[in-house]
Order: structure tokens, then C-alpha cells, then sequence
């Protein structure tokens, strides 16, 4: 049975017209490293290296979530880790902020 590492690493190389060896070669990995897991298992350093390279989650590639991106944004995780510091005021103030960016930036009322 396949392992669902593999599985989803194959569907990202099709989705991008690439073969599992150019990927291999792209991120200097050993030549048919990726097909050892088929059934085997991954280092969590060449899962992370998989992911960044396909812009997906690490919890994805490995079968925990089936959401490809999560929110890897550093300045945004910068701001949400702040933000939970703040007292009620300077979170309302914060909040008046990012409301004026969005109705300027996306004008709608999705905010």
C-alpha cells in the first residue's frame, strides 16, 4: 500500500509537470530517495524540504490535513503572536486599522 507521503508527492510533481528524479535533482536529494516511501518513511527534514518546495504544509504531505496551504506567513504570524499580547483597547484600536487596509484594499464587507 502506498503511504500517503508519496501518494501526495506525486500528485504535486504531476500538477507541475515534473518527474519524481527532477524533483530529487531540484533539491538534492539522492537519486530514488522519494520512492523509498512509498512504503517507508521520510526524515522530517526532507518532508519540510518537500513542502517548501511545493508551497504546501508539512501536515499535508504527510495526511494529517487535507488543506495544502496553511498560513506560513512569517510578518503574519508575527502580528498574530502580538496581537494576542494586547489589552481590549489596543486590540479594538488594531482592529479599526486592519478594517480601514481592507475596505481600501478589497472594498467589500468580508472582513
Amino acid at each position: 500500500m502506498e503511504s500517503v507521503l508519496y501518494r501526495r508527492i506525486k500528485e504535486l510533481t504531476q500538477e507541475k509537470h515534473e518527474s519524481l528524479a527532477q524533483v530529487e535533482r531540484t533539491l538534492g536529494l539522492s537519486n530514488g530517495i522519494i520512492s523509498t516511501w512509498k512504503t517507508g518513511k521520510a526524515s522530517a527534514d526532507k518532508v519540510k524540504l518537500i513542502a517548501n518546495y511545493f508551497g504546501v504544509t508539512t501536515d499535508y504531505l504527510l495526511g494529517n490535513s487535507d488543506e495544502t496551504h496553511g498560513d506560513n506567513r512569517p510578518k503574519l504570524q508575527k502580528i498574530a503572536r502580538n496581537a494576542s499580547k494586547l489589552d481590549d483597547s489596543d486590540l479594538s484600536m488594531l482592529d479599526g486599522i486592519m478594517e480601514q487596509i481592507f475596505k481600501e484594499k478589497f472594498d467589500d464587507n468580508d472582513k
